[in-house]
């Protein structure tokens, strides 16, 4: 097998970015990395290099490789244990029980999943989040105020955002919950929807609800934080109802 795909430590990326591109291509690493793994050259099981080493080969800094890294754990792709490393969980079984679920959900189903998951989602959030963490969904959110004008950029940024939301809570059940949503959320048949709701206009305003979420997990603010996931939550079910009736 490794005479046919090569050592797990031979990957190298098609292409580096130059100086002015570092730290804004997480989108070209996911797509590389991803392209690894689903070609095979990286199979089920697998460790990927450290993030310090990924960091070099990609000549980019560490924050980016763990949002290339989250981006991938969103899609199904990888999982990361502590004090082991992140390893390959690309097997057919999970990717087939995957597409079954994502094909068979309509877009009231997934919200209705969201409103009962989030709200829980951020009140653990406000109560376990570290200041690491709270500092790595500045930087997403940060990253996503810049995306009104790449529905791209601002879906795959978007699902890294809940997903950190799901990581801060510190209940790994949860978090594994969501990554099944991120998998339906993601999946090609939204494209339609995405293509119909996402103007620059809309994606502003998702952005003005992302930052009072976030401000209020900085401040501990439980009521808060609820209420306004509660109300973006409401906006996508509108939007995603809206979408779907045309």
């Amino acid at each position: 097998m490794d005479d046919v795909r090569g050592s797990v430590q031979d990957f190298q990326p098609v292409s580096g970015p130059s100086q002015g591109e570092r730290g804004r291509h997480v989108g070209q690493i996911t797509t590389q990395l991803r392209e690894a793994i689903r070609s095979g050259f990286y199979v089920n099981g697998d460790q990927l290099p450290a993030e310090r080493e990924l960091a070099e080969r990609f000549d980019t800094a560490r924050s980016t490789v763990r949002k290339v890294l989250l981006n991938l754990e969103t899609e199904g792709l990888i999982e990361r244990r502590v004090g082991s490393g992140t390893f390959v969980r690309c097997d057919d079984i999970s990717m087939s029980a995957t597409h079954d679920i994502v094909s068979s959900v309509s877009p009231l189903e997934l919200i209705e999943a969201r409103l009962a998951v989030e709200p829980h989602m951020i009140r653990l959030a406000v109560l376990n989040a570290t200041a690491n963490e709270i500092k790595m969904l500045g930087s997403i959110l940060d990253d996503l105020e810049q995306c009104r004008n790449d529905k791209e950029a601002f879906t795959r940024h978007d699902s890294m955002f809940h997903e950190w939301l799901a990581r801060s809570s510190k209940n790994p059940l949860l978090l594994h919950l969501y990554q099944q949503i991120n998998a339906v959320r993601g999946h090609d048949q939204w494209d339609a929807m995405k293509n119909k709701i996402l103007s620059p206009e809309e994606i502003d305003e998702y952005n003005r609800q992302h930052r009072a979420v976030f401000e209020a997990i900085q401040r501990r603010d439980m009521v808060s934080a609820i209420r306004h996931i509660n109300e973006h939550l409401e906006k996508a079910r509108r939007d995603l109802m809206g979408a779907a009736s045309v």
